[in-house]
């Protein structure tokens, strides 16, 4: 071959590489199924089954990306949990109204084909779709030198369930009276990062050598799948949200109908250590809870004769407890009193 052609490996993009990572993913997603061959992975588009014991089924989408918790991984050279965190960022939303996930798809885009990082990113992947009882179908790698620098990369996931037309959760649902109760998170999940390695970089802390924040930062964000389709199965859920960018108010108002609010008492949250630690660091109580879960990663709003039934359906750790109630109201949320950071 002449080695003065020009060439598509030439400029910065190896499809062979790109192959081989396909392969592994087909080969990776099948034993995982117990199949010996997925016909999904490599092809042009994948074909899913819609279960047959749902006589009115509706479809929920759903798509999101991690943020710039990926620079964390880059510091810490550690991608085997943000392949996770891609998966929870869309089933948590797609569990709001109630549906089931069915299948996923992720889109990475990286400077140069590393096949060990992107490995380590599927098995992730692969992880948080068991997890969530979806199957991963498909996606795309593009390799794309010069818009990413050296080592840089994105990821992105889709996620498609399904639910009957009478499990909607919808905003009717919510009444006066009802509990809201929030669910603990697992710690940051995927948002506010940005200000969090902002605050790293002015204070000069180096993650590497901090054994809590080096496992804090990159802890996976928890998939309430299991817990919340239970639930909805049991007509035990009058509505929920999944707290996100945007924090607590932001997120709640969504779901809320109008005329009414969520009356929130902050002194009944219960943050975990990190958010205690962010705290320490010149943050307003404002623009904690604009930009942090603060240690509630999910809300359930129910009819307070399910209370105990609800709280047998997760394990300790994650147990919900009440933090306000339904009300009339023209603003859909009211936050009061504060949050004890000690």
């Amino acid at each position: 071959m002449n080695k003065n052609l020009f060439t598509y490996k030439k400029s910065g993009v190896n499809i062979s590489a790109a192959n081989k990572f396909v392969n592994f993913i087909s080969n990776i997603s099948s034993k995982k199924r117990g199949n010996k061959k997925n016909a999904n992975i490599g092809g042009f588009g994948s074909i899913t089954n819609l279960p047959k014991d749902i006589k009115n089924p509706k479809i929920v989408a759903c798509t999101d990306g991690v943020g710039t918790k990926i620079e964390v991984a880059n510091l810490l050279n550690k991608y085997d949990t943000i392949g996770i965190d891609l998966v929870a960022m869309s089933v948590n939303d797609l569990i709001v109204q109630g549906a089931k996930p069915l299948f996923f798809l992720d889109y990475i885009s990286i400077n140069k084909i590393d096949l060990k990082k992107m490995k380590s990113i599927i098995r992730g992947i692969i992880k948080g779709c068991d997890i969530s009882q979806c199957s991963l179908v498909g996606g795309e790698t593009a390799e794309m030198p010069d818009t990413y620098e050296k080592g840089k990369f994105d990821i992105a996931g889709f996620a498609v369930g399904i639910t009957d037309k009478k499990k909607i959760l919808n905003k009717n649902k919510i009444k006066k009276g009802d509990l809201i109760l929030a669910v603990p998170s697992s710690g940051l999940h995927s948002n506010g990062f940005s200000l969090v390695r902002h605050l790293l970089k002015l204070k000069k802390i180096n993650i590497k050598k901090d054994s809590f924040l080096k496992k804090e930062l990159i802890k996976p964000t928890k998939i309430y799948v299991k817990e919340i389709l239970n639930l909805v199965k049991r007509n035990l859920l009058n509505g929920c949200a999944n707290i996100t960018g945007g924090g607590l108010a932001d997120n709640i108002s969504r779901v809320i109908p109008n005329n009414l609010c969520a009356e929130i008492n902050l002194t009944k949250i219960k943050p975990l250590k990190i958010f205690n630690w962010l705290k320490t660091n010149k943050i307003s109580d404002r623009e904690m809870l604009k930009t942090f879960n603060c240690g509630v990663g999910f809300i359930l709003i129910i009819n307070s004769k399910n209370l105990i039934k609800i709280k047998k359906h997760f394990i300790k750790k994650f147990k919900p407890y009440v933090i306000g109630k339904i009300m009339s109201g023209k603003h859909k949320v009211k936050l009061n009193g504060k949050i004890d950071w000690s």
